[in-house]
């Protein structure tokens, strides 16, 4: 039953007081053959776990926040989180994002049209913290109190009792990390209050004011990415050695005898490829190698620190850390005289690298940066490639990752690919910038520590999952292979793991994979079955 919507700020109070669980027994109901599915209790956090961490509202715990020391030292931070608050609301602290955040910040009306468009408030049975306004209107009030002129002045008779302590900012904190930024609500406020903006910010307050960001993001992402090379850990003589197996993988599965570039000055292309290929889905990167060597493309990848890994988490939450991976990505492709930059399969390396870089890149470093999508939609749509799409005569579907659709509006070349290569393709409902985040966003899909995974496969990708399997009604039985084509490393973790959690291959005989491996696939000069019906 849909709860009440917040309908005052003594009920927003109420709300944030309180500490709620989540039942299995509330989450949105499934289609078949799942209608009787029962799904296990989200874990709990143990008591030993809670004297050293935070845990958030919902019994989830994302940020991993360190249990303070003392009162002093809550104090402490509460008084920075202030001090940062007012950094954030400047130009000069940040001209990057101020004005959508003022505009968000004070132009929602309330109306909730947002909510329904949230797959985690929906998927979760409509739990009043989801709500894509609570967390932005908690920040609303906390500056209408803490920061504006005469904002301590009877706030009670002003409808704010907000009290700003370090209960309430671990709680926002928390449910900062209860979000995928994927700004579907943005998409339906009449208004354009972004509150996927607001959520984004908050995360950057913290981070670069209190030290307080998810562990996969900050330390075991950027840090590691900046001092080893990836994300992954993979350095650049691990990096060598798996393109090695790379290419003799190609020969065994095609006989095609291909060499990867590296560090080619003044090719056509730096392909940017997210280093969780080369360890999870090296058949993504052997298919571009394959499609671009028969298209008779100058490309290269790079073997410098962070050059080949186009993973930029801070893009979720922090801008410091996130221009220092952006700069170094073009200090590369500048130094290498590229042409031009190709994204590989990787929806928020798209936007960190093309739309929201454009607002940091010097002239001296600008090189033009294109998807991979519009790159691919050019070769196999003017012929270049030849192609038999008999050969991919199973029912496929596509997963619409947020940022490089909603974000960025790259809508139609994927489906142009996919009418050439998938006679058999049906789209998901809704579709393309209407399409449901697949809950693994912001890079939630890295993050397996402690309960945060089972919220990410029974809330947060719920929806997604649903829509799967409604796209597939007609052929659901396990017999019949079908294939999720999903554009997007960080996606295609997080179709693992809904995938994995809900037995899909088992009950369903649903995989996933990218759109590479299906254009490949689908060529007719490779031997038949390069796409390998294994679940991984």
């Amino acid at each position: 039953m849909e709860r009440p919507r917040i309908a005052s700020q003594g009920d927003l109070v109420r709300f944030l007081d309180q500490n709620e669980g989540i039942d299995p027994a509330r989450l949105v109901p499934l289609p078949y053959p799942y209608e009787d599915w029962v799904d296990e209790p989200i874990k709990e956090i143990t008591e030993d776990q809670r004297t050293r961490i935070e845990v958030g509202p919902d019994g989830v715990c994302g940020a991993q926040i360190p249990v303070p020391q003392s009162e002093e030292e809550k104090e402490r931070l509460v008084a920075s989180f202030l001090e940062g608050l007012r950094k954030l609301l400047t130009k000069e602290n940040n001209w990057t994002f101020l004005q959508p955040l003022l505009l968000s910040m004070e132009n929602c009306v309330k109306c909730q049209t947002c909510a329904e468009a949230c797959p985690i408030y929906t998927g979760s049975g409509h739990m009043e913290m989801y709500r894509p306004t609570f967390r932005a209107e908690v920040l609303r009030k906390i500056v209408d109190r803490y920061i504006k002129p005469g904002g301590k002045l009877f706030p009670k008779l002003r409808g704010n009792d907000i009290e700003l302590d370090w209960e309430t900012l671990v709680k926002l904190a928390e449910l900062s990390y209860r979000c995928t930024l994927c700004r579907r609500c943005a998409q339906q406020c009449p208004v354009g209050v972004d509150n996927g903006l607001l959520t984004r910010e908050i995360r950057k307050l913290f981070s670069q004011e209190l030290g307080i960001a998810m562990p996969e993001l900050h330390q075991v992402g950027t840090v590691k990415q900046l001092t080893v090379g990836s994300s992954t850990g993979l350095n650049p003589a691990g990096l060598m050695d798996i393109m090695e197996f790379a290419e003799e993988d190609i020969t065994d599965k095609t006989g095609l005898e291909i060499k990867i570039p590296f560090d080619v000055e003044g090719a056509e292309y730096l392909v940017l490829h997210n280093a969780g290929e080369f360890l999870s889905w090296p058949e993504n990167l052997q298919a571009f190698a394959i499609i671009l060597e028969a298209a008779g493309i100058s490309w290269t990848l790079s073997s410098e620190l962070v050059g080949y890994d186009s993973v930029n988490y801070g893009l979720f939450y922090d801008d410091i850390q996130y221009s220092r991976i952006a700069l170094k990505h073009y200090e590369i492709a500048k130094k290498l005289g590229v042409k031009k930059i190709m994204m590989g399969e990787c929806g928020h390396a798209h936007k960190a690298t093309m739309a929201v870089a454009d607002r940091l890149i010097p002239d001296s470093l600008r090189v033009r940066a294109e998807s991979c999508l519009v790159a691919l939609e050019d070769l196999v749509t003017s012929d270049r490639l030849r192609l038999d799409p008999s050969r991919n005569d199973f029912p496929v579907t596509l997963h619409d990752p947020c940022n490089i659709t909603r974000s960025m509006g790259i809508i139609q070349p994927q489906r142009n690919i996919l009418a050439k290569i998938a006679p058999r393709f049906r789209e998901m409902e809704p579709h393309g910038v209407d399409n449901f985040c697949c809950g693994g966003g912001s890079g939630f899909a890295v993050c397996q520590s402690l309960n945060f995974p089972d919220w990410r496969t029974r809330v947060s990708g719920r929806v997604k999952f649903k829509q799967i399997l409604e796209a597939f009604a007609d052929s659901i039985e396990p017999e019949t292979h079908k294939y999720v084509c999903a554009p997007c490393s960080n996606c295609k973790g997080q179709m693992r793991d809904l995938l994995t959690y809900y037995d899909a291959w088992e009950r369903c005989g649903i995989m996933y994979g990218g759109l590479v491996e299906l254009i490949v696939n689908a060529m007719a000069d490779i031997p038949e079955g390069f796409l390998e019906w294994e679940f991984h």
